[in-house]
């Protein structure tokens, strides 16, 4: 299948199920929490750091990954 029916395929398939959710934000509230637990688990393993210090770490951990994303995009582009 094409890229473009592909692409086409999955908008309609986002459109139709936006349109069936009142509250998007709850909607997708697991599946951030996910996304952030990641980082959270990837700091601390066993769980041993206060949760002070391990979130301080996660929101770098978060950084980083966001930012290797971007480098990542920006050699992609320049290509």
């Amino acid at each position: 299948m094409p890229n473009t029916d592909r692409s086409r395929i999955a908008q309609i398939a986002a459109h139709s199920r936006w349109a069936k959710v009142q509250d998007r934000n709850a909607a997708t509230a697991k599946a951030r929490q996910a996304a952030l637990d990641r980082f959270d688990l990837l700091v601390d393993p066993e769980g041993v750091l206060p949760i002070a210090e391990r979130r301080r770490r996660a929101g770098s951990a978060r950084k980083a990954y966001f930012l290797q994303l971007a480098h990542k995009s920006a050699k992609a582009r320049a290509k």
